[in-house]
Order: structure tokens, then sequence, then C-alpha cells
């Protein structure tokens, strides 16, 4: 008799993309209506849920015997799960060492240690050689992460790493620690003009960064990425979940912003 769970709802899109890296996605009964990766998950899986809503009726359809969510943010609709006689389990990873202990307690959670160990060991060796590449450059640029626009909102502390594990100095990396958005918000525009940044990196959570937005911005014409156009986007979906997604796409584009830098400053 397999003791350990059949059918799981995932209401985040990392634990869904996990499950998938594992080759356990037959189990997945439902998905958060947010999910892009894996692309072939919103093709095979009923959406069940945004982020803070959810459709409990759906839910309970399906009769899951778990349900992955993420933060406090789920709080009320794990409630209302549990309330229900479902089994909840609400991850709250902030950081790179978080995203790999998410992943190794889902796969002990399915009961698969083998495939778990493999994955974190693959994904261990993919960051290290991000930041053996970092090694090799002559300067660490200063990098502004913007997550959000109005108001101005830093990196989280997840996104803070990679960019020095990449090679980049985080504009802002003391607000990396506050997980609470609203404990990042930039009160003062003028602050990101001050600390001079050499890249700005814009990921704004469901639409399009617009770099020509932020260059208009009172007196950022000053900032040093403004003057040399050295704005970029990441999609929110490859840097902004705490998940496989970052600790591979997303690093590999900070990383390959660095390389474009990197190449400018010796042109």
């Amino acid at each position: 008799m397999n003791n350990f769970p059949q059918r799981i709802i995932c209401m985040t899109e990392e634990t869904t993309e996990t499950i998938y890296l594992l080759g356990e996605q037959d189990r997945i009964v439902g998905i958060s209506g947010y999910t892009v990766r894996p692309e072939i998950a919103r093709k095979e899986k009923p959406r069940i849920s945004a982020f803070t809503r959810a459709n409990i009726k759906k839910i309970l359809a399906l009769e899951p015997d778990l349900v992955l969510g993420f933060s406090d943010m789920q709080a009320d609709i794990a409630a209302k799960l549990i309330r229900a006689g479902i089994a909840v389990h609400i991850f709250n990873q902030r950081s790179v060492d978080g995203i790999f202990k998410m992943i190794t307690l889902l796969g002990n959670m399915l009961g698969v240690p083998g495939k778990t160990e493999k994955l974190v060991k693959e994904l261990r060796i993919n960051l290290d050689q991000y930041q053996s590449v970092a090694r090799t450059f002559k300067t660490n640029p200063v990098i502004y992460f913007e997550e959000w626009d109005e108001p101005l909102i830093s990196g989280i502390g997840w996104v803070s790493e990679l960019i020095e594990l990449a090679g980049g100095q985080d504009c802002y990396a003391e607000f990396a620690k506050e997980s609470a958005a609203i404990n990042r918000i930039i009160k003062d525009p003028q602050d990101v003009v001050r600390r001079n940044p050499d890249i700005i990196i814009g990921s704004w959570c469901g639409k399009h960064f617009r770099p020509e937005k932020v260059s208009q911005r009172t007196g950022w014409d000053k900032i040093t990425a403004v003057k040399h156009q050295h704005l970029y986007e990441i999609k929110s979906a490859n840097i902004l979940q705490p998940g496989p997604a970052a600790l591979t796409d997303g690093i590999e584009q900070i990383s390959q912003i660095l390389h474009q830098h990197a190449l400018s400053q010796s042109a």
C-alpha cells in the first residue's frame, strides 16, 4: 500500500514545476491559474486557484489527499480547506537555501528521496557554474532590481542572493531579508538616484517592464544605468517564483545581463 500522497493540488507554480521535474506529475490533479512552467501543465491539469483566491468546491470535488500552497497570502484558503478536512501544507521559502529545503521536503513528502537528491545536486551544480563565471568578472556592477513600479519595490531575498552569486551587487541588499513586499518599498525614488546603480533589472509581476518609463522618472537620467541604457527585463515567471525556475532560468538571465555589461565596459 502506498502511503504517500497520490492526488495533489498545487496552488502556486513552484511546487508544480518541482513535481514535474521529479517525474511525478501524474499525481497532480489541480494547479494555479498563474502556472506557466512547465507549459504542458496548463494543457494537462485543471486550474483551481489564483493566488489569493481559490475555487474551494472544485478543489473538494477533485478529492485531493494533499494541497500545497505558499506563504501567509494563502492562509485564508488553507484555513477553509483544513476546516473541510483536507490535508494542507504551506511552504514559506524566501531564500536560495529555503528553495532547496522546499524541494527536499516536497520530494520526501512524495516518497522519492533518490529523485529529489539528484534534482537538488543538479541545481546546486548549476549555481556553482554561474558563481565560477562570476569570479572572472573584473568588476561587480551594482544592480537595482525592481519588483514593482507603483510603488517602487526592490527584490526579495532569493533574487538578491542570485544577483550576488552571478557576480553583481544588490543595490538594496538590506531590504532583501524582508519577506513582505510592503517592507521593501522605496519611499523616495531619489534614493535610487543616490545609489546610482550600473544596471537596472525590472520584473513587474503580472505586467511588462517598461524601461522607457523608468528612464523618464524625475532625476533618473543621472543614473549610470539609464545613461548607458543598461535596463533589462526578466519575466516574473523566471525569477519571482521561489522554486527551480529562479535557480535555472533566473540566474542564467542575470548572468547574461552581467556578461553584456562586462562586454560594454571593455569595448
